[in-house]
């Protein structure tokens, strides 16, 4: 892993406690390239930036010292934690995103972030149900790191959380009471921004987001019965940390 130090000056000049820090949110730039990426995050009127930032190559560059505030989650919320750049480390990983031309994470890439997170997740005793991307703390807003993002890959590493294999069967349950079971197990996760009773028109956002994380075959806004019992799987699972 080559770490190297190209520093920003957007982060809150506050110095926080190390011990703050319990989340690690994984982004991707939604960049052109790795120099406007670059520039985009060292640009004061932008007031965004990360931690570390990752090229196509794997380099790694430190941006923000990690008792530094980075500015990379916006409006968001995990479990009963509001605004996360307060207690988080944002890792932003050069790709052009979905509404540039999505790509392939690079092999390079991947080895760099697993290495990354393994390092961080043992300095701040952070959590693998910690390790969270940008559309799980803001599903409404946000996409990344997407589909194509090898989330299952990191959980076979230790560094990230998944689901044990299942026998599928078919849910003979009507759509309310489908969405109702689906968005209680998913409240248990820790994914907000919807209200459990009532029915909303931005539910669609919310199920694809979940899906580009743990079903990234099937992004399609509907729960189906893959993307109950995952939640199912998961909620339990939850339950037991």
């Amino acid at each position: 892993m080559l770490l190297k130090v190209n520093k920003s000056p957007n982060f809150s000049k506050k110095v926080r406690s190390l011990r703050k820090i319990r989340f690690l949110i994984i982004h991707y730039t939604g960049m052109q390239s790795e120099r406007v990426s670059m520039d985009r995050l060292k640009n004061p009127k932008s007031k965004v930036s990360c931690h570390y930032f990752l090229k196509r190559n794997g380099t790694i560059y430190r941006m923000v010292d990690d008792n530094k505030v980075a500015w990379h989650a916006g409006k968001s919320k995990w479990k009963n934690i509001k605004n996360l750049n307060q207690h988080s480390i944002g890792i932003e990983i050069q790709n052009k995103g979905h509404f540039i031309k999505y790509q392939n994470f690079t092999k390079k890439q991947i080895i760099s972030l697993i290495q990354l997170i393994k390092i961080l997740k043992k300095k701040y005793k952070i959590n693998n149900e910690n390790i969270l991307g940008h559309s799980d703390i803001a599903p409404l807003r946000k996409l990344d790191p997407g589909e194509k993002f090898p989330w299952d890959l990191l959980s076979s590493k230790g560094v990230s959380i998944w689901y044990p294999k299942f026998k599928l069967r078919k849910y003979n349950t009507e759509l309310n009471s489908r969405r109702k079971i689906f968005f209680k197990n998913i409240h248990k996760i820790g994914y907000r921004f919807f209200n459990l009773s009532k029915k909303s028109n931005k539910d669609h956002k919310i199920i694809r987001n979940f899906q580009r994380r743990f079903l990234p075959n099937e992004v399609n806004g509907k729960i189906t019965d893959k993307t109950l019992k995952i939640s199912q799987l998961l909620a339990l699972k939850s339950n037991l940390t």
